[in-house]
């Protein structure tokens, strides 16, 4: 529980970090511990709302690059507030399969951190990198259709925008 809490306050942190540099209404951030365990724990949706009025989160859609037909699909019906945060817990999706870029980096002894719709840099996270031999972010890009509505006007929204998988080097033993 520890865990999940720290990552909770740890994307809470990234999405807060990353506000300034990019003009996305919605940021979100996917993580989940499944990922550093090779286990199907479910994940955890991190979303922050820009805008002025309250939102709904409906979905994000993950285009696979090779085929733009396969889609996978992640159902939210998420409610963020005005200018505020919110998350939920999700049933585990695959969201790695399929991707020349992600299997590469996972075979190659990478540890899937976070998947997000903004840029991290070691100075976000608050790292002080002293031996970059030991620490190392890696990033691979995905297309996503990205729909929320304004509660407010009941305006649709759809985006089609990239999301990064964030890596990090595992430590050598």
């Amino acid at each position: 529980m520890r865990k999940i809490i720290a990552l909770c306050c740890f994307c809470y942190s990234m999405i807060a970090s990353a506000e300034a540099s990019e003009d996305t209404a919605v940021k979100f951030a996917f993580y989940s511990s499944a990922w550093g365990e090779n286990a199907l724990e479910g994940l955890r949706l991190v979303a922050l709302n820009q805008t002025e009025n309250p939102i709904q989160l409906n979905s994000i859609q993950f285009i696979n690059a090779g085929d733009e037909s396969e889609i996978t699909k992640v159902q939210l019906g998420l409610d963020v507030p005005a200018l505020g945060y919110a998350e939920v817990a999700l049933p585990y999706h695959d969201l790695v399969s399929n991707d020349e870029c992600i299997s590469r980096t996972m075979d190659e002894n990478w540890r899937l951190v976070e998947i997000s719709n903004y840029t991290l840099n070691p100075s976000v996270r608050n790292l002080i990198i002293e031996d970059t031999d030991s620490f190392r972010i890696y990033q691979c890009e995905k297309s996503v259709t990205t729909d929320w509505v304004d509660l407010s006007t009941n305006e649709t929204h759809r985006y089609n925008e990239w999301v990064l998988y964030h890596f990090e080097s595992r430590p050598l033993p």
